[in-house]
């Protein structure tokens, strides 16, 4: 599972790892810290456009890699990018279309490329290469240029015509305008990505291009039918549903040779190249294993994978590439592709692995009901990683923390890896620096204080916690099926809010002092502060008036949030105070919050481990759905003020060889200043699948 911060770029220095608001302050204590200096001259802000601001990483410690390992570096990046078509096909059956259609009037349009109509077209071609499509990456909601329809017919007929997408032999442009302005103009053509209102058929009102043809009911017939014994495979992980011409429901398996086989085909052989130079024999296994998976598309092999990447504990460089996660699918079943290359932070993983050597202690401690815990916490590898390239549903907008395998038997029996993205979080800080975030929207000058103290080592402790000990407590009851299974489409908000809850009713435990990740319980203090704020108020910023909350994400920190508030009203535990005409959030009593908190933990985990999905359902639409909408204008007004864009992502460095004679002696690490020509120097390089697959 991904901790998805995706924050605003005006983050107040105690945001938690969990929420959309970064800490500020660059610096933790002396003791804890895990930042590393920026290079003199590097400039984290790059471009802003829309609702986006983007930004840069350094990835400290390359240079001093051996050439050995600067080499797997470099294939495992090519692997990554390798695969970046696959996930605008996953989004959009059209993703591709249209970003061929985009590429080829930025890079070819012989019209002026000044006034208010090139700038309008600039805005939604950037807005669609960060989201890989037409939905907003963190809402899922449908968004449109400002630009005429005129003006941007105009702009496919003065382009390049050979470099323009063609789906039958002799289309014109203006056919192909014709055939994409409902895609780029229609509210009722793909209106949502993921539609996860209750009550309907999630697939029909979903977007992503992970069925057709199909219903919900289909679908779950059809997998109903699959082994559904405790270690069994993540059936449909890496496959597109469909019905055959006589309405036999079948898959199409995303492999060498299947569907997507030529972007796959590229990543095999990168792998390939990368297994000669692996570190030590484990993860030269791993990387086979991810070969074979790919060449057969087979999910055993990719459990065997998944084990076999576990354990890989030593090595320095590492690799996530695969169908990953399952937050895009409405019923949480298909994984979308994402890759991240990094090295291991030797500094900062002493800090994640204090945590996770205590992993028994704290699931023996929890609030959990006795059966619902484990009896054995298995192998949690913790470590903070160094970032050296993102792709895919990883990137531009990258998670700030991963527990992977997501097969809870792999971790049960195997355990798992837990790692915190320290470059990527260093990058947040630096950018929210003095962003005004802080003082629009906290209580008192104690809590900002506070939280210019500890907010940036809360925020790197909840994410450890989250990742380390959240995913990888409590355990499903005998007999009981896959979440993906019982708890549907409610599934991936009960999962991180349950996580979030390990970390949050940890957050103010005295162990933390005295494994010496924390110098004092006001760090989880500082923790609560930030949570509670944005749980309530300051994400509604993501959305626009009259939404609803539908991003799992956003959903779980309401939920979370919003229950404490509710059930701790009645002793006062938590208050929303006006003053000055201003909302703010006040926690009266921070230990009775961790005690709410605790039993929030063990409602979830009975939930999971039950199978209970109308009491999720529940949970879900009563308090992480619905916005107030007094509070949300208020808050929107408050933010507007700050001049800040309210989202964040990534341009990726890029690895350049040093060749002599046909072999790598070196590789080098350059950081590119625009996004608009990463995109274009990607998909000059990185086209790989055709525009209908």
């Amino acid at each position: 599972m991904k901790k998805r911060i995706l924050p605003v770029a005006a983050a107040v220095a105690w945001a938690t790892a969990a929420s959309i608001l970064q800490p500020a302050m660059a610096q933790t204590s002396k003791k804890t810290s895990s930042k590393k200096p920026v290079s003199a001259g590097f400039k984290v802000a790059a471009e802003s456009f829309a609702d986006l601001q983007l930004l840069r990483y350094q990835v400290p410690g390359f240079d001093q890699l051996s050439l050995q390992q600067k080499q797997l570096a470099y294939y495992l990046y090519e692997a990554a990018l390798a695969g970046r078509d696959i996930i605008w096909d996953q989004k959009s059956k059209y993703g591709l279309t249209l970003r061929h259609t985009l590429e080829a009037i930025y890079n070819t349009y012989s019209g002026p490329r000044t006034g208010a109509d090139w700038k309008a077209f600039m805005d939604y071609y950037g807005q669609v290469m960060f989201s890989h499509g037409t939905h907003h990456h963190y809402g899922n909601e449908k968004f449109f240029p400002k630009l005429p329809e005129a003006a941007f017919k105009n702009m496919v007929l003065k382009s390049n015509a050979s470099m323009l997408p063609r789906h039958a032999e002799g289309q014109t442009p203006a056919q192909l305008w014709e055939d994409l302005r409902p895609v780029i103009y229609d509210p009722t053509v793909e209106p949502k990505l993921v539609d996860l209102r209750p009550n309907i058929d999630n697939i029909q009102a979903s977007s992503v291009n992970f069925y057709e043809g199909v219903t919900q009911q289909d679908v779950e017939d059809f997998y109903a039918k699959f082994n559904s014994t405790e270690n069994a495979p993540s059936w449909g992980l890496n496959s597109k549903v469909m019905k055959t011409d006589d309405g036999i429901v079948t898959e199409r398996v995303w492999k060498s040779g299947g569907m997507y086989g030529a972007a796959i085909d590229r990543i095999v052989s990168w792998l390939q190249k990368a297994v000669p130079v692996a570190e030590n024999a484990q993860q030269r296994k791993s990387l086979q294993l991810l070969v074979k998976f790919y060449q057969t598309g087979d999910l055993k092999t990719f459990d065997e994978y998944s084990i076999a990447w576990a354990a890989d504990t030593a090595s320095r460089i590492d690799v996530v590439n695969g169908f990953i996660e399952v937050y895009m699918d409405p019923i949480g079943k298909k994984g979308s592709y994402e890759s991240v290359v990094s090295l291991k932070d030797l500094e900062a993983t002493k800090r994640i692995s204090a945590i996770a050597q205590q992993a028994q202690w704290f699931e023996d401690h929890s609030p959990l009901m006795p059966d619902h815990k484990k009896k054995s916490v298995k192998g949690i590898t913790a470590k903070a990683i160094t970032v050296i390239v993102e792709s895919g549903d990883a990137a531009p907008s990258t998670p700030i923390g991963v527990n992977l395998p997501n097969a809870d038997w792999i971790r049960k029996e195997h355990g798992s890896k837990s790692v915190s993205l320290s470059n990527i979080i260093q990058s947040y800080n630096l950018a929210s620096a003095n962003s005004g975030m802080l003082e629009e929207f906290a209580y008192s000058p104690e809590i900002v204080a506070r939280a210019k103290k500890y907010g940036a080592l809360a925020s790197d402790l909840h994410t450890d916690m989250h990742e380390c000990i959240g995913h990888a407590s409590g355990q499903i009851n005998p007999g009981v099926d896959v979440p993906e299974k019982t708890l549907k489409n409610y599934a991936s908000t009960l999962e991180e809010a349950r996580a979030d809850l390990v970390g949050l009713y940890f957050a103010m435990d005295p162990k933390l002092v005295e494994i010496g990740v924390a110098p004092s319980t006001e760090v989880g203090k500082a923790e609560y502060d930030s949570y509670m704020m944005n749980g309530l108020m300051t994400q509604l910023t993501r959305l626009k008036p009259g939404d609803n909350i539908e991003e799992a994400h956003m959903r779980n920190r309401q939920l979370n949030a919003g229950w404490a508030y509710e059930k701790g009203r009645a002793a006062n535990v938590v208050e929303l105070v006006k003053r000055d005409g201003k909302t703010f959030v006040k926690i009266n009593d921070y230990n009775k919050l961790r005690d709410l908190f605790g039993q929030l933990l063990r409602e979830l985990q009975r939930i999971k481990s039950e199978g209970d999905f109308e009491a999720g359902k529940s949970l879900v639409e009563t308090y992480g759905v619905k916005v107030n909408p007094e509070l949300h204008r208020e808050v929107l007004a408050r933010y507007a003020k700050l001049d800040q864009k309210p989202y964040r992502g990534f341009i990726q460095p890029r690895l350049v060889p040093v060749m002599k004679n046909g072999a790598i002696t070196d590789v080098k690490v350059e950081y590119p200043a625009s996004f608009y020509e990463q995109m274009a120097e990607y998909g000059k390089n990185y086209r790989l699948l055709p525009t209908t697959n």
